[in-house]
């Protein structure tokens, strides 16, 4: 083995290595403290409480929306429920979510795929995007409905508000897990 050889391995390993190590700053998230902290939808709680205590306080519907959260029911192997925010709307039947805890454990992950899987077309049950094996998970999960942070007349999310929020994902890079964010 010639020297350049030896390097690129040891590069190779060193880096392996490093990609490994969490610094001390690092943070786990659970899915409604990112959903609030992200979507601006200022409920505190496990994600099965926030459906209901939306009511009063934000709109709720059964269409997606930029900005919206969408909240999970709970169901036997979810029982707390989830939130995710939708990050952009692909058509009627596709959006794209920003979540956390979701494919691993206070991991974060932007701008993954969701899909409407219901009869009917109304967004009562969606697939979501699994990391670990690279496509939609194999099952299905009942939605309650989204939560719209702001009135339909205006855009929940405005693109510069998003756009801060990617500088501010980057900002606390170790936070995101670019392995599933990029």
């Amino acid at each position: 083995m010639n020297i350049r050889a030896f390097a690129a391995r040891f590069a190779l390993v060193a880096a392996c290595s490093l990609m490994t190590v969490a610094p001390a700053h690092a943070r786990f998230w659970q899915c409604a403290p990112f959903a609030r902290e992200i979507s601006g939808v200022a409920i505190y709680g496990n994600a099965l409480t926030w459906w209901d205590q939306a009511a009063g306080r934000y709109e709720r519907g059964s269409e997606p929306a930029v900005g919206a959260v969408m909240s999970f029911a709970p169901t036997s192997r979810m029982r707390l429920g989830h939130v995710a925010m939708v990050s952009a709307v692909v058509s009627d039947r596709e959006v794209l979510l920003t979540h956390a805890n979701w494919s691993r454990r206070g991991g974060v992950e932007r701008d993954v795929r969701a899909v409407d899987v219901s009869d009917a077309g109304d967004w009562s049950r969606v697939r979501v995007w699994y990391a670990p094996i690279g496509d939609l998970g194999g099952s299905s999960y009942p939605i309650n409905g989204f939560i719209y942070p702001e009135s339909a007349a205006e855009p929940a999310m405005p693109a510069p508000w998003y756009d801060d929020l990617s500088r501010r994902m980057a900002s606390v890079s170790p936070l995101v897990d670019r392995t599933l964010v990029d």
